[in-house]
């Protein structure tokens, strides 16, 4: 029986792939019949080669949709499109074995695929020797810390290109860990993210300087290849706005800042009016409950209460802390890691804490993403290993839930004391529930006055210090109405829906475009995309209108 389900699913993927590929194929040639470029209009570039290899992601298919309105609209665009010119990128490099090359056939014939009828400049792989021998013999600090002054950028005037701090993000992302060996596995491959990098920031500038764009649109701006392009775009004044999955299912977020930050800018007038209330109500309610998809991924197949072993180990403490960690390789990382170096460091710190606290029992919780099931996520330096190496498990103050364990993170808030976290949206949760909050690393939320964020790693442990010995805590009520404030506008002003245009595939974590006609895509006929296609030519703020 499971082998019969096996290969229907088999099929079904099948058949839903030649239908995606016929349905955009229609409507790339419907886009290529209609579209008529205004002379007026100088091009924008799109580039997200870390979004996709051949199937089709979130970002992939925002930025395909944005590029066809903006077609329709006049603008002209340009794809600077990837064949084989990263060795490897990030999405094609294999953890085990760094040597193996990227898939670089089925990625180039979705990139046509897509593109198909569009303005599309490839670029290759071409080592610079000169770049190649002057990574030989570094070390891997030394390679993350390389920079380069390079001789054959259009733009004379350059500053030396920060190489390693382009590609250490995607590094760690790829390698699914904060610290990376220095052996010359772990070397090779960050030598050749080097060596693509500095390839695209060539080809990128000999672009810009050709075609003069007013807009780039990158996916990201976090993985090496389209880091390198920002940062070029930046040198050379092209304004280059950038873009993320939204918080709401099938939206994206657009910014000119940067998008794993996810920077909202919220009047300082705003209130929420009895309808928007109820609104953020109904989906807190559902939120509560697990029902939430992020980046077309439903983290928690289900949710389950406090047992009955956990309430009594509880009943014998004095008060709950629970500790809520994050995955360490994630993009947001970038932003997080400013009072510690990093949330390893801020581990350590958490657990010099509960040495000196007996009488709290502390509950470390893994990220439900770290050990994420069916996926090629799993951690290489987890949370888990480190609660192993530190016999954090084995200390009677301490309860460690797992990430694959999906125990309700709210029924935790309501029984605690305070919460601690790194930078997860839990925090920004815990404060919505009334909760007082302790942050140790820079979150989208800490912006604004939602909870507690200390000014170095020394406050925060005098902070946890505090909260440990008060009687009692009670956070300043404009904490609360900061924090149903921000998520409000992080779910219907800066989340652009997209749902019209795009739905679930058959394979996890992807999607695929759904039956619409080429019309719809005019930006007269769709708000969100309207939006965009201002915002990019315009400048107009990303933001959906308060109704």
């Amino acid at each position: 029986m499971q082998q019969t389900q096996s290969a229907f699913t088999r099929i079904q993927i099948r058949l839903a792939g030649w239908q995606q590929r016929r349905r955009i194929a229609i409507l790339a040639g419907q886009i290529a019949r209609h579209a008529r470029p205004d002379p007026t209009q100088r091009p924008v570039v799109f580039f997200n080669a870390s979004t996709r290899l051949t199937g089709l992601s979130l970002n992939a298919a925002f930025a395909l949709l944005t590029g066809w309105s903006l077609r329709l609209a006049g603008v002209p665009v340009v794809h600077f499109v990837c064949q084989s010119g990263l060795q490897p990128c990030v999405l094609g490099t294999s953890r085990e074995d760094h040597t193996q090359p990227p898939p670089c056939t089925g990625c180039i014939a979705q990139s046509n695929r897509l593109y198909n009828g569009a303005d599309m400049r490839p670029f290759v792989y071409q080592e610079d020797p000169h770049l190649a021998a002057r990574l030989q013999g570094l070390s891997v600090d030394e390679l993350g810390d390389f920079t380069y002054e390079s001789p054959h950028f259009a733009h004379p005037a350059f500053p030396p290109i920060p190489l390693g701090s382009l590609v250490l993000p995607s590094i760690r992302w790829a390698l699914r860990r904060h610290h990376l060996p220095d052996d010359e596995s772990t070397r090779h491959l960050l030598r050749q993210y080097l060596l693509s990098a500095h390839r695209v920031a060539g080809e990128f500038a000999s672009l810009l300087e050709q075609v003069q764009p007013q807009a780039v649109v990158i996916f990201n701006a976090a993985m090496y290849p389209e880091a390198a392009a920002r940062w070029v775009a930046r040198q050379m004044g092209v304004r280059a706005v950038a873009h993320e999955v939204g918080f709401q299912q099938y939206s994206t977020f657009f910014t000119e800042g940067e998008p794993t930050a996810y920077p909202i800018h919220i009047p300082e007038d705003f209130e929420l009016n009895p309808e928007q209330n109820a609104r953020l109500d109904d989906y807190l309610e559902k939120r509560f409950q697990g029902r939430f998809t992020m980046a077309g991924i439903q983290f928690w197949p289900e949710m389950r209460g406090l047992d009955e072993a956990f309430i009594a180990k509880a009943a014998r403490f004095k008060q709950i802390v629970p500790v809520f960690t994050n995955v360490i390789y994630d993009t947001s990382q970038v932003h997080a890691n400013v009072l510690f170096p990093h949330m390893f460091a801020w581990l350590d710190s958490v657990l010099e804490i509960i040495h000196q606290h007996p009488e709290t029992l502390f509950v470390i919780r893994a990220h439900p993403d770290e050990m994420r099931p069916g996926t090629r996520k799993l951690s290489n330096e987890s949370v888990r290993q480190w609660v192993q190496d530190h016999g954090a498990d084995n200390l009677p103050n301490v309860v460690f839930i797992d990430s694959q364990e999906y125990i309700s993170s709210y029924e935790l808030i309501q029984r605690a004391k305070f919460v601690i976290v790194y930078n997860s949206s839990i925090g920004l949760e815990a404060g919505l529930m009334g909760a007082s909050v302790l942050c140790g690393g820079k979150a989208r939320y800490t912006q604004y006055p939602i909870v507690h964020f200390p000014a170095s790693a020394d406050e925060f442990r005098h902070q946890a210090e505090q909260f440990l010995d008060a009687d009692s805590l009670h956070p300043p009520p404009e904490f609360q109405h900061n924090a149903r404030c921000f998520l409000y506008f992080q779910l219907y002003r800066i989340s652009i829906p997209l749902g019209d245009f795009i739905q679930a595939a058959p394979r996890m974590g992807f999607v695929q475009i759904r039956p619409f006609s080429w019309e719809q895509l005019l930006p007269g006929n769709s708000p969100p995309l309207r939006l965009l296609v201002d915002g990019i030519t315009r400048g107009q703020p990303f933001l959906l209108p308060d109704s």
